[in-house]
């Protein structure tokens, strides 16, 4: 079945940078466009950041455009969002995700995405 295992989360001082991974298993990974959502304690999960299969077209929320990029390795099965400039407000649990079918591009919304992963924290401090 599907798998998907984040890692990478952590504490962090402002300013300061960290990179997540998401490994991938049980589905043709490379198939699938991948995301990561955030959701902040009392807040609503919220879309960062969508790569599609080949990894050539990428999507940010606002907030973080300048800042992260996500990227792939469709040979490890794995997915990755580095972060930089790393602010208070980015403190959140951190998913990956998947969508039902191959071979398409969702939006950036939760229920556009079927397979989640466990989530990885990440705090950041002033």
């Amino acid at each position: 079945q599907v798998q998907l295992v984040e890692s990478g989360g952590g504490s962090v001082q402002a300013g300061g940078s960290l990179r997540l991974s998401c490994a991938a298993s049980g589905y043709a990974f490379r198939w699938y466009s991948m995301a990561w959502f955030r959701q902040a304690p009392g807040a609503e999960r919220e879309g960062v950041a969508i790569i599609n299969a080949g990894g050539g077209t990428t999507t940010y929320t606002d907030s973080v455009k300048g800042r992260f990029t996500i990227a792939r390795d469709n040979a490890k099965n794995t997915l990755y969002l580095q972060m930089n400039g790393l602010k208070v407000e980015d403190s959140a649990m951190y998913y990956c995700a998947a969508p039902a079918s191959a071979y398409t591009f969702p939006s950036l919304t939760s229920v556009s995405f079927k397979y989640w992963g466990q989530g990885t924290q990440v705090i950041v401090s002033s």
